[in-house]
């Protein structure tokens, strides 16, 4: 259900397939719709939009107050899962700026309490990027893969990051008490810790499944940290690492100062995919290669988590057929089927399709409003 999200001012639709696919022409709403179904997770969801974005705009009016709410089923059951900009409290506070969650029509308390419930991973355009840009962009699509895995690293993530800014703002401010800032240090070195290790313990656990190749059109992988601190989790002990991180916090003030940032701890740390077979980083594949590669790294992250929490993540794959030749249009298709997960597919061209007929459900995306979509009726398997 949605109200007032983007281009939608008001959309409830049943989807009940394994497999999904909307399509439309540029600009109909696909993926808002898909953005819609990330904001059910923690986090800022699949375009990392600021809530003043998200409402839907009439011409020369402020955004207007928008909801989204899925209704789930999978190992706890069924429920409902809301959100959606914040009611203002008697205080005044709230309005488009605030964003609120709510779990079977009740209040909570973070994003976070919900990554024990749903999970979701996508790819998009924009991720075609991914190994070019910036270290930021692949060390959120990791944590996102991470938060799957073990839903308190959010919190971890949060709480290392709130410590952080605090500890940024009192240095640029030159107030430096040492009390204010050693408990900020010790807040950044015992969260800091904590998200290396998450991040570590994923990258092994993926990375078993990845050796193998998830199918033969797809090339095995692996995930490598590029992290002080993760290097260091595996010769010490946590607690050694971290009185390490809060004693380099401790001496780097000055230098944290004139730089703006702290130069050492978890929001420095990148990652790799190498591809095995070539035995080649992404960063040197051809892009068709680097969209195989994700591709390899969802599907396998999404049949760990099913086995290891018992319910797989949503995929959210915007735009990825036409990325890929036929062979590995089909093993995708045939791969997504033998999930047990719920997986979205969005395209321009139905025709590419054509090989989930049968298998996935349909519609057409327009202008505010999603349709069955004829070719694709709801499979009788589902």
């Amino acid at each position: 259900m949605l109200r007032d999200f983007r281009s939608y001012p008001d959309l409830e639709a049943s989807f009940r397939a394994r497999i999904v696919v909307v399509t439309g022409e540029n600009g109909a709403g696909k993926t808002n719709l898909l953005e819609a179904i990330s904001l059910l997770g923690p986090g800022r969801g699949l375009r990392g939009a600021r809530m003043a974005e998200l409402g839907r705009r009439r011409p020369g009016q402020d955004p207007l107050p928008w909801a989204a709410a899925g209704r789930f089923e999978n190992a706890h059951g069924h429920f409902d899962v809301g959100t959606g900009t914040a009611p203002p409290s008697p205080e005044g506070c709230g309005g488009s700026d605030r964003r609120a969650w709510r779990l079977d029509n009740a209040p909570v308390r973070s994003a976070g309490d919900l990554a024990e419930r749903v999970a979701a991973v996508w790819l998009t355009p924009q991720m075609d990027r991914l190994f070019q840009e910036s270290a930021s962009g692949r060390r959120r699509f990791l944590d996102r893969l991470v938060w799957a895995l073990e839903p308190s690293h959010a919190r971890e993530v949060a709480a290392y990051e709130n410590a952080m800014a605090q500890r940024n703002r009192l240095l640029s401010e030159g107030r430096r008490d040492a009390s204010w800032l050693g408990a900020l240090e010790d807040a950044m070195a015992r969260h800091g810790v904590a998200v290396a290790a998450a991040r570590r313990g994923l990258a092994a656990r993926l990375n078993a499944v990845l050796a193998e190749g998830v199918t033969g059109a797809f090339p095995a992988a692996r995930l490598d940290l590029v992290c002080p601190l993760c290097g260091a989790l595996g010769r010490e002990p946590a607690l050694a690492v971290e009185e390490r991180l809060r004693a380099d916090l401790a001496a780097g003030r000055g230098r944290d100062a004139a730089a703006g940032g702290a130069a050492v701890g978890a929001h420095r740390a990148d990652m790799m995919l190498i591809h095995l077979p070539k035995n080649l980083p992404a960063e040197l594949c051809s892009t068709g290669e680097q969209k195989a590669l994700l591709v390899s790294v969802v599907l396998a992250h999404a049949a760990l988590i099913a086995e290891a929490r018992g319910f797989a993540p949503l995929l959210l794959l915007d735009e990825v057929a036409a990325h890929l030749d036929a062979p590995r249009r089909e093993a995708l298709f045939a791969a997504l089927a033998a999930l047990p997960a719920q997986a979205f597919l969005t395209g321009t061209d139905s025709a590419l399709f054509a090989p989930l007929r049968g298998r996935a459900e349909g519609f057409r995306a327009q202008p505010g409003n999603l349709l069955p979509d004829a070719d694709f009726p709801m499979p009788e398997c589902a």
